[in-house]
């Protein structure tokens, strides 16, 4: 073990001395900037802060007060306890943790700080619950389970966006409610959590629900089949995920024998459903996991033929016909997900939206008042015709940087539906669904998506 921790911090120095040389340049001086840190996640899943425009009129009233007689509590691993995780095995001590970090731009003071002041807000949540006499489980990641939801009445995430779609995602009884605290308003959006005064004055939102002072938020979320040759209706984790790159080939190589033994199975109901998105494509555009696109990207690196692979599939719209696409992959959200990683793909900028101005207004002679309040109103309006209510069951479906030529076509770029069939025509793909779960998507699968009533999430809107 004290080989593997002396080449750990070894390894970190030869990198970052390279990678410091490189930054200065002739004359530069001064550490490199840093990156942000923090988050439940990456850029594109932050979501917006308060209750934006589309939650307007959302929400039902209760019929009387709720209060839980057990709660599990789901807190989020902080980026500390994952730095700690990480390393576990090479036995590092704090310092050598502090060493490695700092040797990676990170710094170790700033991530404790940001662990101690989550597990102090979620010591808040808990002893706030349990002077109410309600009964605590207190769960992470790994030891959330089925068990753990069938035992609770209600699901608390505490953390950030990214632990809110945790805790959903093995809620299936559309009567238990899912309701996010976040932890660390600082560096995490928690646009999907109670408003944030609510982190440290949790007792507050307890009495509101006591006495029926909010409101429900059925979040609609999509409901995935999968049928065809070769399926794997088993879920991977790709936040516990760690293969290397010589695992990852003997799986593949696995996997491909298996389908092609396969006969074509019916559909599968899968065990998840989608509060976000779902996203389909070849492994490197869908893996939310670092290590998994670099897997893959050596892989291809090794085989020139699969360099630049775009995702090959065929689609169907509202059981309309097939259309055969090439595209850097799919995505479909709900009303929850619209303002997530979906409205990055399609929104607008202020600059095209004037180039497109430009334009309309010499080919049609028009006398348009051309400034920028109104480039900026045009493209607003665009921008928020991208989002809608979670409550409204359908789905928006978008596909990203879609190939046109003689042999493939894309008729609709963006369209809302309330179905969506996909047949992969893929050598590496997978569907992975609110970023964190993953299911094999290669040649000969089928999958299906649609809004079903049954698959709500109940969840709560407090008022500021």
């Amino acid at each position: 073990m004290t080989c593997y921790r002396g080449f750990l911090l070894g390894s970190c120095c030869r990198v970052a001395g390279g990678r410091a040389a490189a930054l200065r340049g002739p004359g530069a001086g001064g550490p490199a900037a840093r990156p942000r840190l923090g988050g439940d996640g990456g850029g594109r899943r932050h979501l917006g802060q308060g209750q934006p425009r589309e939650l307007a009129g959302c929400g039902s009233r209760p019929d009387g007060g709720f209060r839980p007689s057990r709660v599990v509590v789901v807190a989020k691993t902080t980026r500390y306890e994952f730095e700690q995780q990480r390393y576990r095995y090479a036995e590092l001590s704090e310092e050598d943790l502090k060493q490695l970090l700092a040797l990676k731009g990170s710094s170790y003071s700033g991530l404790l700080e940001r662990h101690h002041i989550h597990t102090k807000n979620v010591e808040h949540i808990i002893d706030s619950l349990r002077n109410e006499g309600i009964e605590v489980r207190l769960v992470k990641r790994r030891e959330y389970d089925e068990e753990t939801v069938r035992w609770a009445d209600a699901v608390i995430a505490a953390g950030g966006d990214g632990t809110m779609l945790l805790a959903a995602s093995k809620v299936l009884d559309r009567l238990k409610p899912v309701i996010g605290v976040n932890t660390d308003p600082e560096r995490s959006e928690g646009h999907l959590c109670l408003p944030v005064r609510y982190t440290h004055s949790f007792p507050e939102a307890l009495q509101k629900f006591y006495r029926g002072e909010f409101r429900w938020l059925w979040r609609q979320r999509i409901r995935l089949y999968l049928e065809g040759t070769g399926i794997n209706p088993v879920p991977v984790d790709l936040h516990e995920q760690q293969l290397s790159l010589n695992q990852h080939n003997r799986a593949l190589n696995i996997e491909r024998a298996h389908d092609e033994r396969c006969e074509a199975s019916g559909p599968q109901l899968l065990p998840v459903r989608a509060l976000n998105e779902v996203f389909i494509g070849e492994s490197l555009s869908s893996r939310m996991s670092y290590s998994w696109a670099v897997a893959v990207d050596n892989l291809r690196r090794s085989i020139p033929t699969l360099k630049g692979l775009a995702s090959y599939y065929e689609i169907s719209v509202d059981d309309g016909p097939w259309e055969k696409q090439k595209s850097s992959g799919l995505n479909l959200c709900t009303g929850t997900g619209s303002k997530a990683w979906s409205f990055n793909i399609n929104r607008v900028a202020t600059q095209a939206v004037e180039d497109v101005l430009n334009i309309a207004k010499r080919q049609g002679n028009l006398s348009l008042p051309l400034n920028r309040e109104l480039v900026e109103k045009v493209t607003n309006e665009y921008n928020e015709s991208l989002l809608y209510s979670p409550e409204e069951p359908k789905i928006l479906f978008s596909i990203r940087e879609p190939i046109a030529n003689r042999v493939f076509s894309s008729s609709r770029q963006r369209c809302f539906s309330s179905k969506v069939c996909v047949r992969s025509r893929c050598w590496d793909a997978c569907m992975v669904v609110d970023g964190g779960t993953s299911f094999e998507f290669n040649d000969g699968a089928i999958a299906s998506m649609m809004i079903n009533k049954e698959d709500e999430l109940r969840t709560v809107l407090l008022e500021q």
